[in-house]
């Protein structure tokens, strides 16, 4: 069976040896470590500590990481991903990274929000760490009143305090969260 693609999303610069990139840095190891693949952007300070946290971890492997860039410069993210994937999208990227199996965001601003909007709209299990920027602002809400699994009472943006909790949230839901988006209904 193929691994999940977990997409990690959030703030473009961090301050090194912050909170958030101890976080990206611990979720990286962490989500490698439980047999997930890593999606990502690509720039920033946020895909780079993914990258070393995951590089550290034992069960790393070639191609565990992937970054899909809104360029067309591969070598933009040629220090933080195994795979890379020049779209030259620019913000419309931001769908291609939402439509990963889940998604886990740690802090960011507009950008972020749109991702994560994308990946409710698809139908993802979506994670946010309850720290300042986007994934404070969603942590523990729903994106609108829908019902996309109605199995799933508790469907919401799932809020986390560090990888161990979101690690736990992927094995319990993820294999429940297997809706995919089939387009807007148009009648």
């Amino acid at each position: 069976m193929p691994k999940y693609l977990v997409a990690v999303v959030g703030d473009t610069h961090l301050d090194e040896g912050g909170e958030k990139a101890r976080h990206a840095e611990a979720l990286g190891r962490k989500l490698i470590d439980e047999g997930y693949r890593i999606v990502t952007c690509g720039v920033g300070d946020l895909p780079r500590a993914i990258a070393r946290g995951a590089r550290s971890a034992g069960s790393y492997r070639d191609g565990d990481i992937v970054a899909i860039l809104p360029g067309f410069d591969p070598q933009d993210a040629a220090d933080c991903a195994d795979i890379v994937i020049a779209s030259g999208l620019d913000q419309a990227r931001n769908l291609l990274v939402a439509n990963s199996d889940a998604i886990v965001a740690i802090g960011g601003g507009a950008g972020t929000l749109s991702e994560i909007a994308f990946a409710w709209t698809l139908k993802r299990l979506i994670l946010a760490y309850r720290t300042k920027g986007s994934s404070g602002l969603v942590a523990g809400t729903r994106i609108d009143q829908r019902h996309r699994y109605p199995e799933i009472p508790e469907d919401c943006v799932f809020p986390v305090e560090n990888d161990a909790e979101a690690a736990d949230l992927l094995r319990r839901y993820l294999p429940r969260y297997r809706a995919r988006h089939r387009g807007i209904p148009t009648g």
